[in-house]
């Protein structure tokens, strides 16, 4: 849930997503195709609460989560319910977007959203207190650090990382996003995108969506298990289509 980044590429949506944890947390389950009210969603189980930090719904919908809102915050538990069960109640609906304004985030500890609604990109931030939704431009590619584990000038540095790797790569493949999250940064080992704190907080999994008007693909990189995981994911049209 730490970094996140999108890119539109011809008829194609990635998104691709890193999650650093902490080293008692227990490992995630691979992508799996689950049944929900609203449909069918596509997502890596996590092994303690049973929520996900990234998941895709057969209506062509998906969501991202980066612990944190604009910054790093003191946490208060108990929290109501983990913010990985709280992205699949804003999934599991028509509307994400409209769900994240609607839906009680009360004692929910802060997160960050990322949200391809219907076409169109969103960044939904909870800070704790207020909601704050921002439109994104779906053309333009962009880059998430959480604000829980990087400060102002490690998340600068890390947008740089990413504007040089597109000056290089103008159409990029799912495999080159994936070499990016795995292989980019100065040396740091604790700000590298694949990160590693002293073996407390470190970088489990890398997980990509690719996103069609036809299929969604689930792209998991185990990183613990050194093993890999592909899942495919029918967009129903109909569903897509419906108000």
């Amino acid at each position: 849930m730490c970094t996140v980044t999108f890119i539109r590429s011809a008829d194609k949506i990635y998104i691709t997503s890193n999650r650093d944890e902490k080293h008692w947390r227990s490992s995630a389950m691979p992508p799996a195709l689950y049944p929900f009210q609203s449909g069918t969603l596509l997502f890596p189980k996590d092994g303690d609460a049973g929520g996900t930090w990234i998941a895709a719904h057969e209506n062509g919908n998906a969501i991202v989560f980066l612990n944190g809102g604009f910054v790093c915050h003191q946490p208060t538990p108990p929290y109501r319910k983990s913010r990985g069960l709280v992205l699949l109640d804003l999934l599991d609906s028509v509307n994400p977007v409209l769900s994240f304004g609607l839906w009680n985030l009360q004692q929910i500890e802060p997160f960050t959203a990322v949200i391809w609604n219907r076409g169109q990109l969103f960044e939904c931030r909870w800070d704790g207190i207020r909601r704050h939704v921002t439109e994104l431009n779906d053309s333009e590619p962009h880059i998430w650090s959480s604000a829980t584990l990087y400060d102002e000038t490690v998340v600068a540095k890390r947008k740089s990382w990413f504007r040089e790797w597109l000056q290089q790569h103008a159409a990029p493949a799912p495999g080159d996003l994936l070499h990016f999250h795995q292989f980019t940064g100065d040396g740091d080992a604790n700000n590298d995108l694949l990160m590693n704190r002293n073996g407390y907080v470190f970088t489990v999994s890398v997980t990509q969506l690719v996103l069609t008007g036809e299929h969604t693909h689930m792209h998991y990189l185990d990183l613990q298990q050194n093993k890999t995981f592909t899942q495919q994911l029918t967009v129903e049209k109909s569903m897509a289509s419906r108000e």
